[in-house]
């Protein structure tokens, strides 16, 4: 098991994301969305981390990095990032957003419209194996 974003996280994600890439559902929007991801614990980084997500090729990506020109932005803490990401729970992330430790810049109604809809089968095997490797 593996650090959410460290970069042995990261690695088996891509991985895991290619595996799976064509398979599902496409996402109910396509965008580019750059995550800073603070309060990030001293073993998986030192300092805040850039991360990127893209659902302009039909499936949602996670990776490293910040796009030039995103759609939007997101701030939020580490543990909010991993109840969302890896444990797929959104109250956790609306608490945030209504408590002001979540800030959103951009095309809010690209990062609203992604949130929308049922995850399908091959969504929630992928993220299965996400919290599977996840510590």
């Amino acid at each position: 098991m593996a650090k959410f974003l460290s970069e042995d996280w990261v690695t088996q994600a891509r991985t895991l994301q290619e595996e799976y890439k064509g398979k599902g559902t496409p996402p109910p929007a396509q965008a580019r969305i750059n995550l800073t991801i603070t309060e990030v614990p001293a073993d998986v980084n030192d300092g805040p981390i850039s991360a990127k997500i893209d659902t302009t090729d039909g499936a949602a990506e996670l990776d490293l990095g910040a796009f030039e020109t995103p759609d939007a932005s997101i701030s939020l803490e580490y543990d909010t990032a991993k109840a969302f990401l890896v444990e797929g729970n959104p109250q956790v992330v609306m608490q945030a957003v209504m408590s002001g430790k979540v800030k959103i810049s951009g095309d809010m109604t690209k990062v609203l419209a992604l949130g929308q809809g049922a995850p399908d089968e091959v969504a929630l095997e992928l993220g299965q194996k996400l919290r599977d490797m996840t510590d």
